[in-house]
């Protein structure tokens, strides 16, 4: 069973996996430990991760990224609009109110929604890692920006389905990174616990969440965020700063053209890491645009003026998580760092200056979170034996039913999970109703939620419920805020009250004489026309009656996955016919090349010379047809086309090959022959055992053997090398596997163990013994007697 790790971020992806009783972060097909984020459509295949990357510049309109910041999405928000635009390079369109993307695939133009190209993406994700495991993979954890919220975890969820994972959790990246922190401490106190702030700077994203760690236990304590602060935020500024200047230094408008902004990009933020441990750095850029070079040269002070307004909002989520967590900077034991921004000086410096303390980074910064989300997936799986710990995680934004009211009741809404409830949890709503009725769930502070998300949540109907005896009855409806923070109702219930009387028990009479019997009977007639009846006891049973729920909510219909899922692995089947086809062509050009230039080479003289003008036209026929007809065949012609040209130059290849093969396969026969024989004629005391008849049948063997080899050799050097070869290795091998085979059983017979003669000991007549022991006897009691 797999455990797989996946922590999803907005630049990169990371994948880690438990195995030999540890972590471990696998490598993808080019042995990056981190794969981009990237998915791109050409015109006969899709290109994803690092295939993805190279086609980045060439294909950016083809090309999707921030996936990370898109799924859940619609083409109507306002972030997605005015801020996360500007970061992409193919265009934004509105699918039956999803966003998704226009591309041009397979020569034709296409929409997919985000939901789909993230599936997509996961389908990468998976092979990656079952090419490592060496087993297919479905069990997985993914880490998810902690600020998600339901629609966006639905969507997750969904593309996982789409990808064929089976999510077993949806771990909040935060939290994932304390787990991945607490696991491995063992020195947790158990009587009070210790508080660790982690700083979480990624790509797109600041996070940071308080947690406080006992021995076994993690309880996440408060979280705060800034969705708009991370690494491509400073990327923007050296962008913009340096695109203004190129403008006024050489006239070119870096803006204006795709590639050239692709390219500037990249190279800010490589200027940026160059600037985390330098003082300055150059940024140059061949042919930017317009056959143009670019150069430039920025010094970290200038960078930290630049970012000033970006930097000053480092702190306000330090103290908010801080505030909201009720705990002083006194209070907080550790500072972890973690997230690959993290490495900008200017920023520790200021998270330093509000801490006012040493901050660790006892974590692999850029590889915390995937090992925290294999963890998790080691402790829900289970195949595999972890440490006992518990992981108590909470949701960021308060979430509120509300319901249509009645005339007994003026309240229609309720915050049921307030911030910070722990997840998972389960809350049970009671309702007096005496008709179906719907709840509506939604997020109580709209403002809280990323800008342009719809606060509305999901809407249950609750169905066939009825007055009993014309009153409302009590429903029951339970709710879940489930492992992933995705809200649903488990069931609904009408709870009802039933009695039941119970005749009470009599008690036993006594035994009584005739008199007394006489004496009841009278007063029992007396008393039964006087007393009530029997009293009997009540006992009230509270039955259950389930109600169906119709849930609403922003997930995919089961049919839209399956037909979803269907069309993904279509996708993948043609994508691996492509490179099939590919390899197929591949082969057939290298082969071409191969033999046609080895054909006057090393191949000279096994040519028949008859044959070898005809082969090197049909070579070169071939090369031609390759790159004009043969531009778009098809896999079975590419391979049709090489066992053509394999018929003719098979042979001659494999005569080459024999050679040496040949040579290296006698010279091992003729090893044999002699060492068999010199064992089998040898006077050593080892072989002294042996009979002589089988000696004598070995060096018989061997002697047919060297004459054999002799005459086939002989035969070999009078034919020409292009022509059929009257030896091969592969008869020479068998030759010798035929005598080293009859041969050994009959050397290594053990030898006879020796024949051990027992000499029995020489030993009296019976009456002897007997007439000694009598003896004794006698003499023993005279000496009584004398005594």
């Amino acid at each position: 069973m797999s455990v797989v790790g996946i922590d999803f971020g907005n630049l990169q992806t990371v994948i880690a996996v438990a195995r030999n009783r540890g972590i471990d972060v696998i490598c993808n097909e080019v042995s990056n430990r981190f794969t981009p984020s990237l998915v791109s459509f050409g015109s006969k295949q899709r290109y994803l991760g690092e295939t993805a990357k190279t086609q980045e510049i060439s294909n950016f309109k083809n090309t999707i990224s921030s996936l990370q910041r898109l799924i859940g999405r619609t083409y109507a928000d306002k972030e997605v609009q005015e801020i996360e635009k500007q970061y992409l390079t193919a265009p934004l369109v509105d699918i039956n109110g999803q966003l998704g993307v226009k591309v041009t695939y397979q020569g034709q133009e296409s929409t997919f929604t985000i939901v789909q190209i993230f599936a997509m993406y996961l389908t990468k994700m998976r092979e990656i890692a079952a090419v490592e495991i060496k087993m297919p993979v479905s069990d997985c954890v993914i880490a998810i920006p902690s600020w998600y919220v339901d629609i966006q975890r639905r969507a997750v969820l969904d593309a996982a389905e789409i990808a064929g994972l089976n999510v077993l959790r949806l771990i909040n990246d935060s939290t994932a990174t304390a787990l991945g922190y607490g696991i491995t401490k063992t020195d947790l106190p158990d009587d009070h616990p210790r508080n660790v702030c982690f700083v979480d700077v990624g790509h797109s994203t600041y996070t940071v969440s308080v947690a406080s760690f006992i021995k076994g236990h993690l309880t996440v304590k408060s979280r705060a965020f800034d969705r708009h602060f991370g690494g491509r935020n400073f990327d923007r500024l050296l962008v913009d700063h340096f695109a203004a200047q190129f403008k006024t230094k050489y006239g070119i408008d870096v803006k204006s053209n795709g590639k050239a902004m692709i390219r500037l990009m990249s190279g800010c933020e490589k200027l940026k890491k160059v600037l985390s441990a330098n003082t300055e750095s150059p940024l140059n850029i061949e042919s930017i645009m317009e056959d143009r070079d670019v150069s430039s040269m920025m010094k970290r002070a200038e960078f930290e003026e630049l970012a000033k307004d970006l930097l000053s909002r480092v702190e306000a989520p330090l103290q908010k998580a801080l505030d909201d967590a009720g705990l002083t900077i006194e209070q907080i034991d550790a500072v972890e760092m973690v997230g690959g921004s993290i490495r900008i000086p200017a920023l520790k410096e200021r998270i330093h200056a509000f801490f006012k303390k040493d901050l660790s980074s006892t974590l692999n910064q850029d590889e915390a979170t995937a090992r925290g989300s294999a963890l998790q997936c080691a402790m829900l799986s289970p195949t595999f034996k972890v440490r006992e710990f518990t992981v108590q995680d909470i949701t960021d934004y308060p979430i509120k039913f509300t319901w249509q009211p009645t005339p007994e009741e003026d309240d229609t809404e309720l915050v049921v999970f307030s911030k910070y409830n722990s997840i998972p949890s389960t809350k049970v709503l009671t309702f007096y109703r005496s008709k179906p009725f719907d709840l509506e769930a939604q997020y109580a502070e709209p403002e809280a939620i990323p800008t342009g998300i719809n606060p509305w949540i999901a809407k249950f109907s609750i169905k066939n419920v009825e007055p009993v005896n014309g009153e409302p009855v009590c429903v029951k409806v339970k709710v879940r805020l489930n492992i992933h923070g995705v809200l649903a109702v488990e069931g609904a219930y009408v709870v009802e009250e039933v009695i039941k009387e119970e005749p009470i028990e009599e008690t036993p009479k006594t035994e009584a004489t005739p008199a007394a019997e006489d004496a009841a009977a009278t007063s029992e007639a007396t008393d039964a026309a006087s007393e009530p009846p029997l009293t009997r006891k009540v006992k009230k049973i509270v039955k259950k009656c389930d109600l169906p729920v119709v849930s609403a909510t922003s997930s995919l219909d089961p049919g839209v996955v399956t037909q979803l899922r269907e069309n993904e692995m279509e996708m993948i089947a043609s994508d691996k016919l492509v490179v099939d086809t590919e390899m197929a062509k591949n082969n057939l050009e290298e082969y071409i090349y191969d033999t046609r230039s080895k054909v006057d080479g090393v191949y000279k003289d096994f040519v028949n010379p008859a044959d070898k003008e005809k082969f090197v036209q049909d070579l070169n026929d071939a090369e031609n047809w390759l790159y004009d007809e043969g531009e778009e065949a098809t896999k079975s012609v590419y391979a049709a086309k090489l066992a053509e040209l394999q018929v003719v130059g098979g042979p001659i290849i494999q005569r080459y090959r024999e050679v040496e093969a040949r040579a290296h396969a006698s010279l091992e026969l003729k090893e044999s022959i002699n060492q068999l024989m010199a064992q089998a004629t040898s006077t050593e005391e080892k072989y002294a055992h042996i009979p002589e008849e089988e000696k004598n049948s070995i060096v018989e063997k061997c002697s047919k053997a060297q004459t054999w080899i002799e005459n086939k050799e002989e035969r070999q050097s009078m034919l020409k090398k292009y022509e059929q070869p009257a030896l091969t290795s592969s008869e020479i091998r068998k030759q010798r596997d035929d005598i080293v085979y009859f041969a050994t059983p009959i050397l290594n017979k053990p030898k006879p163990k020796p024949v051990v003669v027992e000499t029995p000991e020489e030993s009296a007549p019976a009456s002897e013994h007997m007439d000694d022991k009598e003896g004794t006897e006698q003499d023993a009691s005279k000496d009584m007697d004398v005594d």
